[in-house]
């Protein structure tokens, strides 16, 4: 198949290109499945057709207790819930089923199995598990998939409603009437002088994000009365790779049909090199150095290709 669509595809096309069946490529299927992961990997790296521009919603979630012994709604919602062996404390959220709790503003470490127990109501239970939502955590964890993150725009439920001391309400309600009968220039100065106040007195929140780690941090107030509150949404604008076995084209790139045929190719040399000079029946003579110097010129060539061709703006991936 010319045009592969799946990974294994890839694969016999890569091969074929380097004489299989007619030539035996001695190179293990496990050293070819690495060499396609390499060549995916460079190919998501360096190449603007690999990403794609998003806008990811992630909600602010409070942690989660698991508890056996009495039902949660023995726990009365903002009691303190202190661990009898760990020390640690939280704070009673919400109720979410008859073993299941929110809770939030979690200090310490809980020990599966201890008693916990309600600072208001008494109720005592044992603890099965603990799982941190994003409000404990102080970071929101991302997919795999997300390369970088550009910026957040935070939708918080309780700025719903314009304020009617807004100074962009108060902007509009004077100025509708004129704007209706006249250009928008003053409208339009004027606007971009208040973006340029906020961003004077407000600014944006910093962020720190490494795809390694998959947490974003944005640099803000958490917890009670922060600047954000349990159930508000987070806006990402990142850039994200795209998945080859959902978009199957990905598969057919000309550049990483050629990177990948180009890595086969240096395995290839590599495994030979080590029988150099070995003469086989037939006077036939492997000459795995020349195999792996041929590829390891292709794989340059290509490296130089992508980095000045294929490989966006270094500031796009800022943030």
């Amino acid at each position: 198949m010319s045009s592969p669509s799946s990974r294994q595809n890839l694969i016999d096309y890569c091969l074929r290109s380097l004489g299989f069946p007619v030539v035996e490529i001695n190179a293990d299927e496990d050293q070819i499945e690495d060499r396609i992961d390499e060549a995916i990997q460079f190919y998501r790296d360096f190449h603007y057709d690999a990403v794609e521009s998003v806008y990811l919603k992630e909600q602010i979630a409070a942690s989660l207790i698991q508890i056996t012994g009495v039902n949660a709604a023995s726990f009365s919602i903002g009691e303190k819930i202190t661990g009898a062996s760990s020390g640690a404390t939280t704070f009673v959220h919400a109720n979410v089923s008859a073993n299941r709790i929110n809770v939030k503003n979690t200090v310490g470490t809980f020990t599966a199995g201890e008693a916990i127990t309600g600072s208001n109501s008494g109720t005592t239970a044992t603890l099965s598990s603990i799982t941190l939502g994003n409000f404990d955590n102080k970071y929101i964890t991302l997919n795999d998939s997300v390369l970088s993150v550009v910026r957040t725009l935070p939708l918080s439920s309780r700025s719903n409603s314009i304020s009617f001391f807004d100074a962009k309400y108060q902007l509009m309600l004077n100025n509708i009437q004129s704007l209706t009968n006249t250009d928008i220039q003053y409208f339009t100065m004027l606007k971009m002088h208040i973006n340029m106040i906020n961003d004077l007195m407000t600014g944006q929140k910093p962020i720190r994000f490494n795809r390694h780690m998959n947490r974003l941090h944005i640099d803000l107030t958490w917890g009670d009365g922060g600047d954000l509150a349990i159930g508000d949404y987070i806006i990402i604008e990142a850039y994200r790779s795209l998945d080859p076995d959902t978009y199957t084209d990905v598969y057919n790139d000309g550049f990483l049909k050629r990177y990948a045929t180009a890595l086969i190719k240096r395995q290839w040399g590599v495994n030979l090199k080590k029988f150099e000079g070995v003469q086989l029946p037939g006077g036939v003579t492997l000459n795995g150095q020349k195999i792996f110097d041929e590829a390891m010129e292709e794989i340059k060539e290509l490296r130089e290709e992508a980095q000045s061709t294929y490989q966006l703006p270094t500031d796009f991936f800022t943030g």
